[in-house]
């Protein structure tokens, strides 16, 4: 295997992709194809942990480091992925206002047949949402593609009274996590940062 491998990163987020490039991490996107339907009475992490791991095997070649990723937000005991119109995500904001919620972020790394994975978790807690609230950043788009129907990074800041944990994880990759996760293949993260 080459000593300085190839990131590719299996998913067509631009947040994620945002993420390692303020790593200084260079990455080819590679959007892996996988079916996201849980299975039935799969618990959250376990979700998160297999869509990462799938996503991570299913591109790349053997001398890439391929990272996959897929982050849910969980309420209770329910998985809160994207939002299928705005009714949806209005439903989905009502039920996180004035809660605390969890974020899980499942992440695998691939290297020929070798793969790793972790599942981070980061609490979250809204504050309580008018109506107004929520039919206003519904209004703006936002929420439509975003698992739990919100963007940290974006618009939807103002509603966090508090976070215990990774940030970065909540926007879709956590970072430090991540990094942890490619040094135990041997791999200096520099290399990945100077490949091209």
């Amino acid at each position: 295997m080459a000593s300085n491998p190839l990131l590719v990163l299996a998913s067509g987020s631009p947040r994620r992709l945002d993420l390692l490039t303020s790593a200084g991490l260079n990455a080819d996107v590679r959007p892996a194809d996988v079916d996201e339907t849980p299975l039935d009475g799969e618990p959250a992490g376990d979700y998160v942990e297999r869509l990462a791991r799938s996503k991570a095997g299913a591109v790349g070649r053997s001398d890439e480091l391929v990272i996959g990723a897929d982050t849910a937000v969980v309420d209770g005991a329910q998985i809160l992925g994207k939002p299928i119109d705005s009714s949806e995500a209005k439903a989905m904001l009502r039920s996180l206002s004035a809660r605390r919620h969890r974020v899980l972020t499942g992440v695998a790394a691939r290297r020929g047949p070798t793969i790793e994975s972790i599942v981070v978790a980061t609490m979250v807690e809204f504050r309580l949402l008018t109506d107004d609230d929520i039919n206003w950043y519904v209004g703006t788009g936002e929420p439509m593609d975003k698992a739990g129907s919100y963007a940290i990074q974006g618009r939807a800041a103002s509603f966090v009274r508090s976070i215990e944990g990774s940030v970065t994880n909540v926007i879709g990759l956590p970072l430090a996590e991540t990094l942890d996760l490619v040094a135990r293949f041997g791999i200096d993260t520099t290399s990945l940062r100077s490949h091209r």
